[in-house]
């Protein structure tokens, strides 16, 4: 996987490449929500607990496929509430490797599949070889 941080002509990023690219298998994971093992939603109302349950999710996610949180190429976001955004941003640098984060895409939501969640998160990565 190669990753472009910041390519010559593109703005600065806060925690992602502008592109990444990558060949062979990859894995789409479908976009986890704040829910523990026991389908309990976990955090309701604390934005940082909702996204560190979505990140343990994507890991365990991953892994059944046989990748890991380095293998991702590219994630999207989908928060309820910009002001959510640093607490999102915290989060994530404990799982990614900040020298090498992937692609990424942040859209904010009017709502997700349930009222109470904040965050839901997809991800594209490249199956190890």
């Amino acid at each position: 996987m190669e990753h472009f941080l910041r390519p010559e002509g593109t703005p600065p990023t806060n925690g992602y490449s502008h592109a990444v690219a990558f060949s062979g298998k990859s894995v789409a994971v479908s976009g986890q929500v704040p829910v523990d093992a026991e389908g309990r939603i976990v955090g309701e109302g604390d934005a940082e607990a909702q996204i560190r349950q979505v990140f343990v999710n994507l890991r365990a996610a991953l892994a059944g496929a046989g990748a890991e949180l380095a293998d991702v190429a590219k994630l999207t976001v989908f928060l309820t509430d910009l002001a959510d955004l640093g607490a999102f941003r915290k989060v994530r640098d404990e799982f990614i490797d900040v020298e090498r984060p992937p692609a990424c895409s942040l859209v904010q939501v009017v709502g997700l599949v349930h009222p109470a969640f904040r965050v839901e998160i997809e991800a594209l990565a490249a199956l190890p070889a």
